[in-house]
């Protein structure tokens, strides 16, 4: 190669290696039963094409410049894996950012820990759901050892009709102040029906005629569906699902991951 072709190498070399990644993803997560499954490789040529025109490569330039890129990629093919969690972030990271204040702002009551904490975990949840339960002690252990945390409890019914029900009575139970005593009656007791749920209200301490009243009101489905399409918004599909700072951690994660996650987002914040 000449002098300007060694000059121009490093950058020549990110180029190719983005667009050929780029390619590969397309490839990875592309439907394969899909009419147009080539239509994205077709896509990537053409644009590394013309990124190699723009360099000033010519054919036999390019062309040893993709034989470097592939055969790195080869030997190293966990930088696809790297790369694809890279973008999955920045992405999610997109969505939450997106979803902006409205997903720390917790329903009326629908909130414990210090309400001033200056970190806020929002806990998208359903009674039904056997790993949100188990999640439970984790998320007291937290906030027993932490003061200034803030939990957001966001109601998610997605699992059945139940599920549903146990909501709208868990935002009733928030009108009267009394959330936190139903959340923890509810996932202590059994699986949510018109006999647990009454029963972690009696428990609570709650009306339960005013409960019931407030369950079928405009207010409390409303609540229900703007969290689902807040859920929808950013991106997951299960529960539980923790968001902290511009972390999202799905599932039963732990206490420890838990802690990890307040941390990392104390000290970006």
């Amino acid at each position: 190669m000449n002098n300007q072709m060694t000059t121009r190498t490093p950058l020549i070399l990110i180029l190719a290696a983005t667009l050929l990644l780029a390619a590969i993803g397309a490839y990875l997560f592309w439907p394969k039963d899909s009419m147009s499954v080539q239509e994205p490789a077709g896509a990537a040529a053409e644009e590394a094409a013309t990124a190699a025109a723009a360099a000033g490569m010519n054919a036999d330039d390019r062309k040893a410049t993709e034989a470097i890129v592939r055969a790195y990629i080869l030997e190293n093919p966990e930088i696809i894996t790297e790369a694809i969690g890279v973008l999955q972030k920045r992405e999610a990271t997109q969505r939450l950012s997106a979803a902006g204040a409205k997903l720390t702002e917790p329903f009326p009551g629908a909130e414990f820990g210090n309400p001033n904490g200056d970190v806020t975990l929002v806990e998208f949840t359903d009674y039904n759901c056997g790993f949100c339960r188990s999640s439970v002690a984790d998320v007291q252990k937290l906030i027993d050892s932490d003061s200034n945390i803030r939990v957001v409890i966001r109601e998610v019914p997605i699992l059945s009709a139940t599920s549903r029900d146990a909501a709208l009575w868990a935002l009733a139970a928030a009108k009267q102040g009394k959330h936190k005593a139903f959340h923890d009656a509810m996932f202590s007791g059994g699986r949510p029906d018109a006999q647990s749920i009454r029963a972690a209200a009696s428990k609570a301490g709650m009306n339960l005629a005013a409960a019931e009243k407030f369950a079928r009101s405009r207010e409390a489905i409303a609540e229900v569906e703007s969290n689902i399409a807040i859920m929808q918004q950013v991106g997951f599909g299960g529960t539980p699902t923790f968001i902290i700072g511009d972390q999202i951690l799905e599932g039963a994660v732990g206490l420890d991951a838990l802690k990890a996650a307040v941390a990392k987002a104390r000290k970006a914040g």
